[in-house]
């Protein structure tokens, strides 16, 4: 198996970043549903936080009558995902070297992340996330105009009716592709290795933009998969993350572990 060594974290620590396989996928799934059977109140209070989420930033677009960003909120509502598992992250660390798992100590060790990179990392996501909502908004006025919409169902019958709103479509799906595929690449790795270790952000990305490169296939396969498990897990208002995005985000903790191996 490829190995690229990189350089050390501190004077006595390296890692090692290993190609990625599918079998390595399954196994992180696998291990991901094992986490969130072995301690399900975490996984369902961190999912209900995300779901309850989705649904407050979803009420307040019906109330301010701008419906023609729920389907993009969706699309962007998932690229703060990885943002949002922290505290799985650390669940399944506790899991894995089977500490002492309890509510303070997790939520404790999500607190004290604003005092490390990983708080950076919470900017540089939902950064992102607020400039694909700023990109559809452009978007919309470019193809549109500024006028509003009557209801939801007017506005899918624009854009799939027109020709403006076809086009609309096919460059906001590009668009959203691109930002999507950035996010992931910078942040796949780099969340939960900013959780692990005593790193700088800088290296965090770097090490993420690295392990993409070592197994572009295999990973951009997942991102894909987490991406659409997410989307369609979404849709029963929400209540569908209660558990997809638990096994994911502690899917992701196990594809880091195998990935960066530690000497």
């Amino acid at each position: 198996m490829e190995e690229a060594k990189l350089n050390a974290v501190s004077e006595t620590e390296t890692f090692e970043i290993k190609k990625a396989s599918l079998r390595d996928l399954k196994t992180a799934l696998e291990m991901g549903i094992k986490d969130y059977i072995n301690a399900p109140l975490y996984g369902l209070f961190f999912g209900s936080v995300f779901a309850i989420g989705g649904l407050v930033l979803f009420y307040s677009i019906f109330e301010l009558g701008m419906l023609w960003l729920a389907y993009p909120l969706v699309i962007g509502f998932s690229l703060i995902g990885p943002f949002v598992a922290t505290g799985l992250y650390e669940v399944s660390r506790r899991l894995e070297k089977q500490d002492k798992l309890g509510w303070g100590e997790i939520l404790t060790v999500i607190w004290s992340q604003h005092r490390r990179e990983f708080g950076w990392m919470a900017f540089v996501t939902l950064f992102i996330f607020w400039f694909w909502m700023y990109q559809i908004r452009t978007l919309v006025a470019v193809f549109f105009g500024f006028s509003g919409f009557a209801d939801f169902s007017g506005f899918v019958e624009t854009l799939l009716t027109t020709s403006n709103g076809w086009t609309f479509l096919a460059v906001g799906h590009l668009i959203g592709a691109i930002i999507s595929l950035a996010l992931f690449v910078l942040t796949v790795i780099a969340c939960p290795l900013l959780l692990d270790k005593e790193v700088d952000i800088v290296t965090a990305m770097l090490t993420s933009i690295r392990s993409v490169l070592a197994s572009p296939v295999i990973l951009l396969l997942w991102g894909g998969f987490v991406v659409v498990s997410i989307l369609v897990s979404a849709m029963p208002a929400f209540l569908g993350l209660l558990i997809v995005l638990p096994i994911l985000g502690h899917a992701t903790w196990h594809l880091y572990r195998q990935l960066i191996v530690w000497n």
